[in-house]
């Protein structure tokens, strides 16, 4: 089966684009990284991608007149590498409705909290987990999930939960997280390259090995 080729998006120091990296140089995931691209000249990640012999963009917003020409020239790159799944990992600029229409049920986010809570327009970063701890939850996490045309509506991958405790802080939460989300995104993006997901209106099946097997002999 041919490696799936895959697009990166990102905004900041790519923790979790080096957790796809990590997991493909080890063989658990059948896809390769074609192109990173970052709407910041200062993100880590794209060092992180030249590192391994990635391709890496720049793309600055300000070259462009409005967001959907900003989102056309992100497609034309993905486009030039024959990307066929695309990988939010920190990104925070909005994407297009072309875009998601282009590329429906194959781009995936990974979000720090457990969908639908502390979610949605202006939660991201440590805003989220601050707004966490203010709450007072006993439980936060990380989501994976399918994109659609609201900010975290789409249908959700995975989950996992962590313990926030009395003397947690946003940023000991956060650090907290980020370990389950650098565990749950390879998870993700691998049962995506097996073709091992499946969307059923708001719900992804994940589909088993038996299943999968019959599936390809048919």
């Amino acid at each position: 089966m041919p490696q799936l080729k895959i697009g990166v998006l990102i905004s900041g120091s790519g923790t979790n684009l080096q957790s796809l990296i990590d997991s493909m140089e080890a063989g658990c995931i059948n896809g390769s990284i074609e192109a990173v691209i970052s709407d910041k000249s200062s993100a880590y990640g794209l060092e992180r991608a030249r590192q391994h012999n990635i391709d890496a963009f720049f793309l600055n917003h300000k070259d462009y007149e409005n967001n959907e020409s900003y989102n056309e020239a992100v497609i034309k790159v993905l486009e030039s590498r024959g990307v066929e799944l695309v990988v939010l990992a920190g990104y925070l600029k909005i994407l297009s409705r072309r875009f998601i229409e282009k590329y429906r049920n194959r781009i995936i986010n990974i979000h720090p909290s457990l969908i639908p809570s502390f979610c949605g327009k202006g939660y991201y970063g440590l805003k989220v987990h601050e707004a966490a701890v203010q709450y007072g939850v006993r439980v936060s996490g990380a989501t994976v999930h399918f994109v659609d045309e609201e900010a975290d509506t789409g249908p959700i991958i995975l989950q996992e939960t962590v313990e926030v405790n009395f003397e947690d802080t946003a940023e000991s939460l956060q650090q907290k997280i980020l370990k389950v989300e650098h565990r749950i995104l390879p998870q993700a993006v691998k049962l995506f390259c097996e073709g091992r997901l499946e969307v059923q209106g708001r719900r992804v099946r994940i589909i088993n090995n038996e299943e999968l097997r019959i599936k390809s002999e048919n």
